[in-house]
């Protein structure tokens, strides 16, 4: 298989071409990223360096390079977004940009070149929130911020390109990924590296938002099944085995860096700020899928990542990244 990547220098995205070229040597992988504040050839320095994949910088929005890109390919997996909450309700316009136009031009690009399949990497966010129970894969979509908007515009036109244009499109939609080489604005990565440098831990309102936390391996394992099996048109929700309040994952990783509750800081909760996801995941287990890394184990791994790879993180937390977080919390960072 040759298989296009977009967005393949994120989080999620890095860290799936680590898990694919080590499951499928012999296939190729070529990686495109438009390298934005949160795509980062870091993540997959090692892989260049040993010729295991190619790269291309490009945006997706960009049909000509997306058509170059996409010679030869059997697959796209499209891992490429603007993913974070808080910046899409400052400037949704980026949002809307890459999360549905940038997916018309894949599904447009995979439809002209008769690409083999075409997998959409969502989220559980466009189904808003829930007070009880779990969303099923027949929930409406409810999204309630500009990012799991643009998410949901993305989702309906890889289901449109199947059933109007038959592309052979799949959708995964995901729980509250972590693990190694996340950008640090998210809840895990930012308040790690805010304890071990001693600096306060912004929780919005009273932290008792609940997410449903997936280690990204086990997204990974998903997400390359269905690749792989998958039927054609059908949504797939990829669930995490354990769900926790946000306030309590910040004060397990307080005790994992050996730091005290005085840290917490409580700011203004974001707007329209969701209370709480859940995925029922019953659909992927069918076809032999389950999460094998708990919370505690893969939140311990995960504080262990951060602290041992100084060299990653550190060039993140720059004047640009201290300005946006200084903007958002009104804290300062040491």
């Amino acid at each position: 298989m040759r298989l296009l990547v977009t967005g393949g220098a994120g989080f999620i995205g890095s860290n799936f071409v680590r898990f694919f070229v080590q499951e499928h040597p012999a296939d190729e992988v070529i990686v495109l990223d438009k390298l934005t504040y949160a795509g980062r050839t870091e993540s997959l320095q090692d892989l260049f360096d040993a010729d295991r994949i190619e790269f291309v910088r490009a945006d997706i929005c960009d049909q000509s390079l997306v058509r170059e890109a996409l010679d030869g390919c059997d697959a796209i997996m499209n891992f490429a977004a603007e993913s974070h909450v808080d910046r899409s309700i400052e400037e949704p316009g980026h949002f809307i940009q890459t999360d549905v136009y940038g997916t018309y031009v894949l599904l447009e690009e995979a439809r002209r070149a008769g690409v083999g399949r075409y997998l959409q990497v969502s989220t559980d966010e466009v189904y808003g929130s829930i007070e009880e129970g779990s969303f099923t894969e027949q929930s409406p979509l409810l999204a309630s911020s500009p990012y799991s908007a643009s998410k949901a515009g993305g989702d309906l036109l890889a289901g449109a390109y199947r059933h109007t244009y038959d592309v052979d499109a799949v959708i995964c939609r995901s729980s509250n990924n972590y693990g190694p080489y996340q950008y640090p604005e998210k809840l895990i990565p930012l308040c790690i590296l805010n304890a071990l440098h001693g600096d306060p831990l912004p929780v919005y309102g009273d932290g008792m938002q609940v997410r449903n936390w997936l280690h990204v391996t086990d997204n990974c394992r998903a997400l390359d099944l269905v690749l792989q099996k998958g039927k054609a048109g059908e949504v797939y929700n990829v669930g995490g085995p354990d769900e926790l309040p946000n306030i309590d994952v910040v004060k397990r990783i307080l005790e994992l860096t050996g730091r005290d509750q005085s840290l917490i800081e409580h700011v203004t909760d974001r707007p329209g700020h969701d209370r709480r996801y859940s995925l029922d995941w019953r659909k992927l287990a069918a076809l032999g899928w389950e999460p094998r890394i708990g919370f505690a184990e893969g939140l311990e791994q995960t504080v262990d990542w951060y602290r041992d790879n100084a060299w990653w993180w550190e060039p993140i937390r720059s004047a640009e990244y201290r300005e946006y977080y200084e903007r958002q919390y009104g804290q300062q960072l040491r």
